[in-house]
């Protein structure tokens, strides 16, 4: 019997006819697998089974997944994420996820150093975790530089991060009780059930490009991926160097956010899902 598998267009033209052709009669395609979204296990005969393809720089990966959790498509990573992604698939690599995780982050321009001082590196630290809004745990991520960050060519010593951020659409969230506005053309993306990237758009109509990168993909926790699953969407808040702090649990992380609310240093922004939980 034919397996029950789902191949979308996008990923019918990237692996050619000919390979589509073979997985819809069952020559490549797995009697059982773990699902790529919820990590389940799933039967190509039994269930629709969706094509996921993870596409890298030279190389590419086809996962499975229940067609109930996400649908057949194409998911761009680096190459570097893709071999992480790998190892995940043959199961190299079986961290617990905490709570709030922090994992490297991009580096960004730092702010001048006072004469004499020696410069500085400031990298956008980044924390998942669940927040209540409108009396539902949302899923959520926080961003927050280790120092002030300065425009590109800037000579002075100020930090401009949040208005910067505001120039790309970030909203100043002046209430945590409201979901922050939707900001058109960014998301967040996940593979594997690991953060990768949170993705803008890129100018002239090319592909999205990653704001912020994790050096390795950091495993969110059950919890917040069964919130993401369900919402489709995550709550995106930032703040300048020192206004939020790590925090090592969600209540003194929300108490953290209010806080900077409170003294007009955090803004925020709703993106969609991009690639699978």
């Amino acid at each position: 019997m034919a397996p029950l598998l789902d191949v979308s267009d996008e990923v019918r033209a990237e692996i050619g006819e000919e390979e589509t052709q073979r997985l819809l009669a069952g020559e490549n395609a797995p009697g059982t697998y773990d699902c790529t979204s919820c990590r389940t296990p799933g039967d190509t005969g039994q269930e629709r089974t969706s094509t996921v393809l993870f596409v890298g720089d030279e190389t590419a990966v086809l996962a499975f997944a229940h067609a109930a959790c996400i649908p057949s498509q194409v998911v761009p990573v680096s190459e570097e994420q893709l071999q992480g992604a790998v190892r995940s698939i043959s199961g190299e690599e079986e961290h617990p996820a905490p709570a709030f995780a922090a994992p490297p982050a991009v580096p960004v321009q730092p702010a001048a150093p006072s004469p004499g001082a020696a410069p500085r590196q400031a990298v956008l630290g980044i924390t998942c975790g669940l927040i209540i809004v409108e009396e539902a745990l949302c899923p959520a991520l926080v961003i927050e530089p280790t120092g002030p960050v300065a425009r590109v060519g800037a000579t002075g010593g100020g930090d401009d991060f949040l208005p910067l951020l505001i120039e790309q659409g970030f909203m100043p969230q002046l209430d945590l009780a409201a979901p922050p506005s939707p900001l058109a053309g960014w998301s967040v993306l996940l593979a594997m059930g690991k953060l990768h990237a949170v993705l803008q758009p890129a100018a002239g109509g090319a592909p999205a490009t990653a704001w912020w990168q994790a050096h390795q993909p950091l495993q969110v926790s059950d919890g917040w991926r069964a919130a993401v699953s369900r919402t489709n969407a995550v709550y995106v808040y930032a703040g300048p160097a020192g206004s939020i702090g790590r925090q090592p649990r969600e209540d003194l992380m929300r108490d953290a956010l209010a806080k900077a609310c409170a003294r007009g240093q955090l803004v925020g922004a709703t993106m969609p899902l991009a690639g699978t939980t």
